[in-house]
């Protein structure tokens, strides 16, 4: 298993989302079909949601995969859907799906539909045949028999006897009880506010301790004294008891309640929030009714039971075996295998690949390396996207949280697996978390949560680029085992102090919480090794060069004692993965102890541990266990070794086969903790190990605890220094089964990249190769990409013959142009670059160019600067296809508009437009002169003119007519009309609905008069547009056309195609945007006439603020952060450059001797 086992104290069930509702099409283009997949979907407010907002678009195929573990909330999502078909009530759907206690009259529809829909599942032919059937999919056979149980459950629970339905709903008030007493601050439905969330917060606070006083929201009291049936959807979930909910769900966190909020004409009341939150849920559920009726875009909506690491598995060996048979466990705790269903993977085809992957806040659960271990070889193209977002956080400052989360340099690991944060890229995001900066702050850094969400996307999908690259095996192998080192140095109780230690009393705290919070085994590097390698198509060949000096520095770093005993852990997954063998296990195991029958040994083993019950009661015992990771350990007199992927659940193995060649099988116990079978552990092991190094009888077998900051002292008195659950001798046969592990398929590989889509490029000079990657002395960051171009052509190589120089510039963020005579090369990269400091080294007589640049980023000039707005074009249908590549699209239509004048939410709409800047940003705007490349901060400025003066926030009336001004020239060659300002509701921010008009001659020739009232000084409000912010503006506005396009289309004959680029054009007097939206979807104009006249030369635009990005800063250099070469010691004393390059260091005389023959080489001596 690829997560660690953690010890099961506390589980929480989330039937309610905790985030409000998002738009899972927002970043990809609108108009083609999608396959959208979901891990750890929780409720289906996202679906909702995103058929809402698709609803004023031209209808297209939309395929969801929802996948959860727990099915409890599958079950109720499916209850919820079938409701919407079977046209319900709205106000009785909303009491089954989010109250906690029910009158009879809901109650009485929730049993009657649940038993339709057991009945309806007691197969795939029924289902698949019932009127849900067209929409709603099972992907698995398990999960329709998982939720037939629980729909049943669900039925049966007032019927329970007497006795045990007085236990369900005694225990689930006590737990309601437990959590109205907690002093923890909900923050969930005060995010849902967005810019008013400090606003939010004492409402949000009533209206959730309502709901866990009464189980209701509900407002008037009669029916709030009908309320009085217990719900059964939030009493049965994975953790088989009634006291699971967790403590923060509340009805009115997954709506957008910022209108409700930034809209009142008086201070909102509960019953107000309650409102505006119900009619969010009855529309969507009214768009989603609409789409289902609709025989051309009828979404599918499918689900999946199953952990989400698994549920990827799955699907990615689907996709490249074709096999629905898999030997993947449905989660931890069960040992039910997964089985995709024949008849929806086989017959119907459902997706494999998706457009896009929602993750919520699995970051939190499972650990962002794992999830994009798991998903990123699920994304369709290069134009998919991958969200993932986090909630909890762990080191000493969330806003900068990422590069740990990461355990490595962003640019080096986006190269790495061909993935990366799009506003790392940009330098700005479109999404707004001001809020959370806010409520970080308010709570001087102890905030219970905050929320950090993310957009990754191939690096140079904006340019539609292909391309590939490579690193030098060695440099690679060195950042591979520093991702290593700080993956696992935590697990070393000297290395865990001395990091945290000095800190303050709170982070040391937070710490030593959050020790037991561990989300990476062995495994899970090994399958993140897996991806690299697939990802830079490396052959095996190169990858063993990788490995060999990998495991070189692993021999010599002896900074982490504790990692020898998980060494095997390691070398097993490696072996397993086809990645690497170490030379130990080319030797051939014995034939003695438990092996003395067989006929031969494998090098992989899988031992099956049964752990009685009665020691798991005297764990369960012990008060405020938490959640610790638990390992399982083959111990001898002289050995210890531990293995964390350990699998478990509850039932009894029955042994079959004979001693020559043992096999068993496994009943598993359906009531997992309340019933009586014992725990059964199975971990992957060397065979090596239990014949080659001692005797046999010598050996134990353990199931305990990982030793931790925070598990040792709770665990230490009941447990002793082992930290021992069960401990059994190897040879006792009745306790452990040896089983050989049968060998891993070997599916076809996936493709070497992701980049498929190539852009036209000259190739006048030769022939370019790959992309190399160097990193930095210290192989921690990458500092340059080279390409070297191998000059063939006759003109080209007499012109470098002679002598001549050649040169460079930058065309676009990858792409580096050479001119050697009339000859051109265009030499793109995997990565934007800083063309700025770009070299050229020439090899005149062996005929070579070789183009050296360094990475850029948001920070760094060049890169995405050169065009921070890309705009995607793709083909289809005769039409072409343009999207945004990170500013996310809006649907007018579902945004409601925001009342300017109420004057008493002008102050949140300052600090709110306020927060854009970043502390830099506020200085430039203070300077009078500052470099042109920093123009992008004056297009913010200009922005937030425009949003100050369009809602009043400034002195006098609200703006409508804003200019574009050149103050240079005092020159103005367009206007943009503000129609209204709109919440984006599900990105915490306000979004301008406005009118692009380019003043051309003609425009003004034949408009004069009118062209003259409507530019008015009292009504006229210029931006003036410093420091070569004009052409910023005229690469911006093609994006705001194009991220609210919904009524019209781009021709045939459109001039982005024509001329081969978006904008038309960067300077003064010239329109950067194409004629195909002139006065098209610009009904918001004819009701001014002076707006009306100008209307067939309009577009329509979007334009937004635009926020910086907290975790991007820049990153110093501590000059004792400097590591030895060979085994990555920080020096004794001090660190020793080579005399000979002078560029690599060492720690000793050893280490520089040891490495030598290594080094000799490459150093420039």
């Amino acid at each position: 298993m690829a997560h660690p086992l953690h010890w099961p104290s506390k589980y929480f069930f989330y039937p309610i989302g905790n985030t409000s509702a998002i738009c899972l099409t927002r970043d990809i283009e609108p108009r083609t079909s999608a396959s959208i997949l979901l891990l750890g979907c929780g409720d289906p407010r996202n679906v909702l949601y995103t058929i809402y907002c698709e609803r004023a678009t031209v209808p297209r195929g939309l395929d969801f995969t929802c996948c959860d573990f727990d099915p409890g909330v599958l079950a109720r999502n499916v209850l919820l859907f079938t409701l919407l078909i079977d046209k319900k009530p709205p106000g009785t759907i909303w009491n089954i799906f989010f109250h906690m206690y029910l009158d009879e009259e809901s109650n009485a529809m929730l049993v009657s539909q649940c038993w339709m829909l057991a009945e309806l599942a007691r197969s795939h032919a029924t289902w698949r045949e019932s009127v849900y059937g067209a929409v709603i999919k099972m992907c698995t056979e398990q999960t329709l028999d998982e939720l037939r149980r629980y729909w049943i459950l669900y039925a049966e629970m007032q019927s329970l006897p007497s006795s045990r339905f007085q236990v369900l709903a005694s225990t689930f008030k006590t737990h309601c009880s437990s959590v109205l007493s907690m002093s923890t601050t909900n923050m969930g439905p005060a995010r849902s506010a967005g810019p008013f969330m400090p606003k939010a917060f004492e409402l949000s606070k009533e209206i959730h301790r309502k709901y866990w006083k009464t189980g209701t929201i509900i407002t008037e009291p009669k029916k709030l004294a009908a309320a009085t049936v217990l719900n059964p959807t939030f009493v049965y979930s994975r953790g088989e008891n009634a006291c699971c909910v967790h403590y923060g769900t509340d009805p009115t966190t997954p709506f957008h309640l910022a209108a409700a909020y930034g809209n009142a004409k008086r201070s909102p009341t509960a019953a107000d929030i309650i409102k505006a939150a119900m009619a969010q849920f009855g529309v969507w559920c009214s768009a989603f009714q609409t789409l289902i009726s609709s025989s051309d875009a009828r979404p599918v909506i499918r689900f999946f039971w199953g952990d989400a690491a698994a549920a990827c598995h799955c699907i990615l060996s689907y996709h490249l075996s074709h096999k629905i048979e898999l030997r993947i466990p449905v989660a931890q705790w069960k040992t039910q295998t997964i089985q995709l269903s024949r008849d929806e993977y086989t017959t119907s085809r459902a997706p494999s690949q998706f457009d896009v992957i929602e993750t919520s806040n699995l970051v939190d659960h499972i650990g962002l390396l794992n999830i994009i271990i798991a998903a990123t070889p699920l994304l369709a193209s290069p134009s998919s996207v991958l969200y993932t977002e986090s909630l909890v956080y762990r080191g000493e400052d969330a806003t900068r949280e990422l590069h740990q989360l990461l355990f490595s340099d962003i640019t080096t690991f986006a190269l790495l697996v061909g993935l990366c944060p799009v506003d790392y890229l940009t330098g700005f995001t479109s999404r707004s978390n001001t809020h959370e900066v806010m409520a970080y702050e308010v709570f001087k850094g102890n905030a219970p949560q905050y929320q950090q969400v993310i957009t990754w996307r191939t690096p140079s999908s904006a340019e539609m680029l292909s391309s590939s690259w490579t690193f030098d095996g060695r440099q690679l192998g060195t950042f591979l085992y520093d991702l290593y080192h700080a993956m696992f140095e935590h697990e070393d109780s000297r290395t865990f102090f001395r990091k945290n230690w000095d800190k303050d009393s709170d982070n040391f705290l937070r710490a030593v919480g959050s020790s037991n919070l561990d989300h990476y085994t062995r495994e899970s590097f090994v399958l993140l090794l897996k991806l690299v390698k697939s990802r830079l198509g490396m052959k095996d060949e190169a990858w063993t060069e990788v490995m060999d000096w990998f495991f070189g520095i692993h021999s010599a770093d002896h900074s982490m004692p504790m990692d020898r005993n998980n060494s095997h852990d390691l070398w097993i997954h490696l072996h397993r993965h086809g990645l690497y063998t170490v030379s130990y296990y080319h030797h051939t195991s014995l034939r003695n102890g438990r092996f003395s029958s067989w006929a031969t040994v494998p090098v992989l083993i899988r031992v099956i541990l049964v752990v009685p019950r009665e020691r798991l009661t005297a764990v369960g015992s012990i008060r405020d266990i938490g959640t610790p990771p638990m390992n399982c350990v083959v111990t001898g007199k002289w050995t210890n070794n531990i293995f964390s992927s350990v699998h478990v659940a509850f039932g009894r193995v029955i042994p079959l086969g004979s001693p020559a060649s043992p096999q068993v099988r496994f009943e598993e116990d359906s009531h997992g903790w309340k019933g009586s079978s014992p725990l059964v552990a199975s971990f992957i092991m060397p065979s090596a190990l239990l014949t080659r190094l001692e005797d046999p009888s010598n050996l134990h077998v353990c199931l305990c605890f990982r030793s931790t900051a925070a598990s040792t002292p709770q665990l230490f008195p009941t447990l002793g220094p082992t930290l021992s659950i069960y401990d059994v001798p190897l040879m006792d046969s009745s306790r452990v089964h040896i089983l050989p592990e049968a060998p891993l398929p070997s599916p076809i590989q996936p493709p070497s990249s992701i980049y498929n889509t190539a852009r036209n490029l000259f190739s006048e000079i030769g022939e370019s190769s790959t992309s190399s990657v160097e990193f930095d002395d210290d192989c921690e960051f990458v500092r340059f990409m080279t390409v070297r171009i191998s000059v063939k052509n006759r003109s080209a190589v007499s012109l470098l013959q002679s002598g001549t120089n050649p040169e460079i510039t930058q065309l676009s963020p990858h792409v580096m142009r050479v001119s050697l005579g009339t000859c051109k090369q265009d030499v793109g990269f995997p990565f934007p670059v800083l063309g700025s400091q770009a070299k050229l080294r020439l090899a005149r007589k062996s005929l070579y160019i070789e183009v050296v640049v360094p990475p850029s980023h948001g920070l760094k000039p060049d890169g995405m600067r050169l065009n921070r707005f890309p705009i995607v074009r793709a083909s289809g249908d005769g039409h072409p296809l343009l999207y945004p590549w990170n500013i996310h699209r809006v649907n007018f239509s579902v945004l409601p508009a925001f009342n300017i004048q109420l004057k008493a939410m002008r102050k949140w709409l300052k600090i709110h437009f306020g927060s854009t800047f970043s502390t830099t940003e506020l200085s430039l705007i203070k300077k009078t002169s500052v470099p042109e490349a920093d123009a992008f901060t004056f297009v913010k400025e200009n922005v937030y003119t425009l949003f100050e003066r369009a809602t009043a926030t400034a002195d006098g009336p609200p703006a409508r007519v804003f200019s574009l001004v050149d103050p240079e020239t005092n020159n103005s060659d367009s206007i943009i009309l503000v129609n209204s300002v709109r919440f984006d509701l599900p990105c915490h921010t306000f979004v301008c609905d406005a009118f692009f008009v380019p003043l051309t001659k003609e425009v003004i020739g034949r408009h004069e008069q009118a062209f003259n009232l409507l530019v008015r000084p009292s009504g006229l409000v210029p931006l003036g547009a410093r420091n070569g912010a004009i052409t910023v503006w005229k690469k911006l506005i093609p994006a705001f056309v194009e991220r609210c396009r919904s009524q019209w289309e781009h021709g045939p004959n459109c001039e982005y195609v024509a001329q081969g680029r978006t904008p038309l054009s960067e300077e003064m007097e010239e329109t950067p945007i194409c004629s195909c939206g002139s006065g098209k979807d610009v009904d918001g104009m004819q009701k001014d006439p002076l707006w009306r006249v100008f209307a067939p030369y309009a577009t329509r635009v979007a334009i937004s603020p635009f926020f910086a990005v907290t975790y991007l800063e820049k990153i110093g250099r501590d000059p004792e952060a400097h590591r030895c070469a060979l085994c990555r010691g920080k020096g004794k004393p001090k660190l020793q450059q080579c005399t000979g390059c002078k560029k690599i260091k060492y720690c000793s005389r050893e280490c520089q001797a040891q490495d030598w023959k290594a080094h000799k080489a490459k150093c420039k001596v």
